[in-house]
């Protein structure tokens, strides 16, 4: 089973499933022609995905166009179902960066068809994740800068404060349907 750190704990903490958000910055949504949504859009990557740091991403031959996008993780510690909203960081064991890897052209053509896209996105190596840092150091999670640098230039800049969805409604969201 995949793991993930916890920077000061000596322990993995086994990856079970990986839930992403898609389209959870307003200008990203508008960038890829969707409308922003009213409720969190979420899909899977399978454990497989994660890679930790210093491995190596692999990029599939099948693809000619495969993408990456700076994101925060969130490392859950507790289990739940139903969280209320006021209670949803408490849930919060740590807080990283990883990135969403797609492969565009695969993404596209399941699209056109109307089938699953689980391929372009669940890949071997699609889900780099950092160290995560405990949350109870991290602060306001909704403050962050997140950069994502590619042989030292500035790919990608943002600020959490610009999610279309905070993380605690996310998980009080998410946690009606899933643990």
């Amino acid at each position: 089973m995949k793991s993930a750190s916890l920077r000061g704990s000596h322990d993995s903490i086994p990856v079970n499933k990986i839930i992403c958000l898609g389209q959870n910055y307003a200008e990203h949504a508008k960038e890829m022609k969707f409308e922003v949504p009213t409720s969190p859009v979420f899909f899977l990557k399978p454990p497989s995905a994660i890679i930790n740091p210093g491995e190596q991403i692999v990029l599939p031959t099948i693809s000619n166009n495969v993408q990456h996008e700076v994101e925060m993780t969130v490392l859950i510690g507790e289990r739940g179902k139903d969280i209320h909203r006021c209670c949803a960081l408490k849930h919060v064991a740590g807080y990283g960066v990883g990135l969403d890897m797609t492969m565009r052209d695969i993404q596209a053509q399941a699209k056109d068809k109307g089938l699953p896209w689980s391929l372009s996105k669940g890949f071997d190596t699609a889900a780099p994740l950092s160290e995560f840092i405990p949350s109870e150091t991290v602060g306001d999670p909704h403050t962050l800068n997140i950069q994502l640098l590619v042989n030292g230039k500035v790919r990608q800049s943002s600020n959490t404060s610009k999610f279309v969805f905070s993380v605690d409604k996310v998980i009080a969201y998410l946690s009606q349907f899933i643990t």
